[in-house]
């Protein structure tokens, strides 16, 4: 069985695109048909050029696809990725859900699994305020949240947070390292993987249903 799984994202020095690549190639694993999406980036290009690492990132990255709402009504399930800003999601990411209010109000963000990852500058920078802030949009759509937990070795590798994958960049905006590359590809894989079984388990209730009428 195919499932279909949307990564969006938003990066600006490359972290969390890094992590995101590896959430898509953890969910293809499992079988999944994958979008890897970056969301429109909001900053102007002075603002940009102010910082060599995030003006090379954002060259290196145009032929991503930019993501749209339609990659959410196509999915069966959505990871999310942002590197944490005080504790919460970038302003693009959260400008992109925000964008998500005729699909929430048709109830067709409903019922699908979701998780999120993401980086930060320092250690204790708010990767798990992120992650839970977050948390709090897929409440609202009815969502099923789908955090790695303590499920696999890989978890325990990468710093061991249960909410999902996250990195530290530090000062020179480190590329996350195999430790959490592997965490990621777990948790892609862990999304896909949960989907098929619910999206399984829904067509045969289906199924069972027609067969009775």
């Amino acid at each position: 069985m195919t499932v279909k799984v949307a990564v969006i994202y938003y990066s600006a020095t490359g972290a969390v695109h890094a992590l995101g690549q590896a959430v898509a190639e953890g969910a293809a694993s499992a079988g999944a048909e994958v979008r890897l999406r970056r969301v429109a980036e909001l900053a102007s290009d002075s603002a940009i050029n102010q910082n060599p690492q995030w003006r090379r990132h954002a060259d290196a990255t145009t032929s991503i696809t930019e993501a749209s709402v339609e990659d959410l009504a196509w999915a069966d399930a959505f990871a999310f990725g942002t590197p944490t800003r005080f504790g919460g999601p970038a302003a693009q990411l959260k400008q992109f859900i925000d964008q998500a209010g005729g699909l929430w109000r048709e109830g067709k963000l409903a019922d699908k699994p979701v998780t999120a990852f993401t980086s930060a500058f320092n250690r204790h920078g708010g990767s798990e305020a992120t992650i839970l802030s977050l948390g709090n949009v897929f409440y609202h759509w009815g969502a099923l949240i789908v955090p790695p937990g303590y499920t696999d070795p890989a978890v325990y590798a990468a710093g061991g947070n249960p909410y999902g994958t996250s990195f530290v960049a530090g000062p020179n905006g480190d590329s996350p390292d195999a430790a959490a590359l592997e965490a990621a590809r777990y948790q892609g894989r862990r999304l896909a993987q949960i989907t098929i079984r619910l999206v399984g388990a829904d067509r045969a209730a289906m199924a069972s249903v027609s067969g009775r009428s």
